[in-house]
């Protein structure tokens, strides 16, 4: 087992009892020292600061219980951001979320569209997205979207 993989054994339960998900984790040198980086999410809500503390002030006494790190070490937790990628394999959980697909064949035209997750049907994804004053509804084979992510809804 890698490293890498021995520190997400670890954290992931943590994590999950706290209502997170470990969306990327990494161990590099950055300068003279060694950084643990950690990015969470936690579709549906928006994570703040004072969460961010809450999660880095647990893993921190998990991660010295453990001692698995023998050098010094900055652990470094933060969200996955407000736009972060998402997988299509994980729609599901997104649904109701405003999001941004790029297809691979253009679909009515446009290969880009912005909008909420209505629902998700075997291999369709329904968005509803906006042209111009009019909201209007589309269905998206997930075998077309090249990549997604979320998107900041103003």
């Amino acid at each position: 087992m890698s490293f890498i993989e021995e520190v997400k054994k670890i954290i992931e339960p943590k994590l999950h009892d706290l209502g997170y998900e470990l969306f990327e984790l990494s161990y590099l040198k950055d300068g003279p020292t060694m950084s643990l980086r950690v990015r969470v999410d936690k579709p549906g809500a928006r994570i703040g600061l004072d969460q961010i503390v809450s999660v880095s002030e647990a893993l921190s006494a998990l991660l010295d219980d453990a001692n698995l790190i023998e050098t010094n070490y900055i652990l470094d937790v933060s969200s996955a951001g407000a736009e972060h990628a998402i997988n299509v394999s994980e729609f599901a959980k997104y649904v109701g979320a405003h999001v941004n697909l790029h297809l691979r064949e253009p679909l009515k035209g446009l290969n880009t569209y912005q909008g909420d997750i209505v629902s998700l049907k075997e291999n369709l994804v329904t968005l509803s997205y906006r042209d111009k004053t009019r909201t209007l509804q589309i269905d998206i084979p997930l075998d077309n979207i090249d990549h997604a992510r979320l998107a900041v809804k103003f």
